[in-house]
């Protein structure tokens, strides 16, 4: 039985999650990323919110969400030390061998990750627990988490930059109108914007037929988020039919080849996604 959701059942689906507040996840759009990547996982689309978290604006994947995978795979941990001091666990799979982690407290404490109020101090046995687990199965058998962080690792990651809203570039015209059509806008005459403290994005996004950039974006994520604001804006458009559609997604990537190049097996299905959904929406 497949698990791929129809894009306008997907948007549903986000939305009665995000507005359950039942999974801590309260943003539709966030929702909707993590589902269509838990697709592309084969998994269904509604393990986004039981699995995911998102930290500061990173997905991360619970730790028993990693222990259930790898164990699903055939991994198998060992427990061997399991106190508020000290956590010790052997991590095997048939093609990884086997593995023994430890995470100690003063290990935690040394590189700066016990702070005052945090998880840390509060729960030190299930956050070493945590460490040792997304550490073993990425070591033993990376497979089963594509990459994927615990959230309690994710906690302590540098934050995200992110723009400075209260001056950020002005609103610009769209590059691509509802009615699909591409039209250059005044935007990429504007002003240099003021970011304040955070740096300005640097990484350029295109459109078919022109050498300049449409606008700048900071990383993959923010690539995925705004190919897919263009995508949905071809996809509304009462003017093309589905293969019309379908073949200026498809435009829209090409232009872009260089920068999808290097994405993600995940991020790229993703893309994949948006651009089939832009067929199919009417």
């Amino acid at each position: 039985m497949s698990n791929i959701v129809p894009f306008a059942d997907m948007q549903q689906m986000a939305k009665a999650i995000a507005d359950s507040r039942l999974f801590g996840l309260t943003d539709v759009n966030q929702v909707l990323a993590l589902g269509m990547v838990a697709q592309a996982e084969g998994h269904a689309f509604a393990t986004a919110a039981r699995d995911y978290h998102v930290i500061s604006g990173r997905p991360a994947l619970k730790a028993d969400a990693m222990m259930a995978r790898f164990q699903a795979a055939g991994g198998k941990v060992n427990w061997e030390v399991y106190t508020d001091e000290r956590v010790t666990g052997t991590f095997s799979h048939p093609n990884g061998g086997s593995l023994l982690v430890t995470w100690t407290i003063d290990q935690a404490r040394n590189i700066g990750l016990v702070k005052p109020g945090s998880g840390w101090q509060k729960f030190p046995r299930a956050m070493l627990r945590s460490r040792c687990i997304s550490e073993g199965i990425r070591s033993v058998y990376p497979g089963s988490v594509t990459g994927f962080y615990s959230p309690e690792e994710v906690q302590d990651f540098e934050p995200v930059k992110t723009r400075d809203m209260g001056r950020i570039q002005p609103e610009p015209v769209p590059t691509i109108t509802q009615d699909g059509e591409v039209v250059l806008g005044d935007v990429l005459d504007a002003p240099e914007a003021n970011y304040g403290d955070v740096a300005a994005p640097e990484l350029p996004l295109y459109v078919p037929g022109t050498d300049k950039p449409h606008q700048y974006v900071y990383d993959n994520e923010d690539f995925i988020r705004e190919f897919g604001i263009l995508c949905d804006r071809i996809g509304k458009s009462k003017k093309l039919d589905a293969g019309e559609r379908f073949e200026k997604c498809k435009a829209l990537a090409r232009a872009n080849q260089d920068f999808i190049d290097k994405m993600t097996e995940i991020q790229k299905t993703v893309l994949n996604r948006m651009i089939a959904t832009a067929g199919e929406t009417q």
